[in-house]
């Protein structure tokens, strides 16, 4: 079995504890607004222009995006990694996109890495069915869970999809997994408004669990807004600025309201 990937990242410290191997995977249900990775939100291979200057000269590289890896080629990257790996505690995390777009892929990938050891790792955006979470729970370590907005109709106009289901699943994992990790994206105008921030503390201390171990806090930037272009897809974040250190400070003080660690960023501890 294969799975279409379109980015491995070695030596990544920000998606779960210790270094890890992050499996960016292709395809994503969402399509929000300030995404910074472009080249994950359709789900098949693409042919993508890239420009080059040297002096007075201009060149053009056609490159494909996204990649078919089995899973026995997942465990041979992480074999070479693993002493860094088991020296700080690290393991492999599976990203995106949505890697739950290819459940099966993931399923068999997360159950190969845990039967050898690996810590897993699996950062969704909380959009897909609600068994496919059920039967993935056993075999990851920690969910890095996104939520972004609490209102459906604000969800649904900056990410395309309705949250009920984002929701609903947040708490089967809160009461089923070992370890969850909340991840808000912070988005100037979109969700940093002090009702919001009210209600979503109110939201994460009506549904905490024990599992809930960090909320990671994570500011709106900019590094994806070159990608587009190269994509052929319109950037809809002209004018937004990233929040200041000092909002995001002020932030952080009123989440630990919710008795949770809270960290600006993707660290983990």
């Amino acid at each position: 079995m294969n799975g279409l990937v379109f980015s491995i990242k070695r030596y990544s410290i920000h998606d779960g504890p210790g270094i890890r191997v992050t499996v960016f995977m292709k395809g994503c249900p969402l399509s929000c607004k300030w995404c910074h990775n472009p080249e994950g939100i359709l789900p098949q291979q693409e042919t993508v222009e890239s420009k080059y200057r040297i002096g007075d000269r201009e060149f053009i590289k056609q490159e494909e995006a996204g990649k078919y890896y089995s899973v026995d080629e997942i465990l041979a990257i992480l074999e070479r990694e693993r002493v860094f790996m088991d020296q700080s505690n690290g393991g492999i995390t599976f990203s995106g996109g949505e890697p739950m777009m290819q459940f099966d892929f993931l399923l068999e990938s997360v159950k190969a890495c845990k039967s050898l050891g690996y810590h897993t790792t699996i950062d969704t955006s909380g959009y897909a069915p609600a068994e496919n979470y059920r039967s993935i729970i056993p075999f990851t370590d920690l969910f890095l869970y996104d939520i972004k907005h609490l209102d459906e109709r604000k969800h649904l106009g900056a990410t395309g999809v309705l949250n009920a289901g984002i929701l609903g699943n947040f708490r089967i994992v809160l009461e089923k997994a070992e370890a969850v990790a909340l991840r808000i994206p912070v988005i100037p105008g979109f969700n940093d408004d002090p009702e919001h921030i009210e209600r979503i503390i109110g939201f994460i201390i009506a549904n905490k669990t024990d599992s809930l171990k960090v909320i990671n806090l994570l500011p709106y930037h900019k590094t994806g807004s070159s990608k587009y272009g190269r994509f052929k897809l319109p950037f809809l974040m002209d004018g937004v600025e990233p929040p200041s250190e000092e909002q995001m400070q002020q932030l952080k003080t009123q989440f630990l309201a919710t008795g949770i660690k809270v960290k600006i960023g993707g660290e983990f501890f």
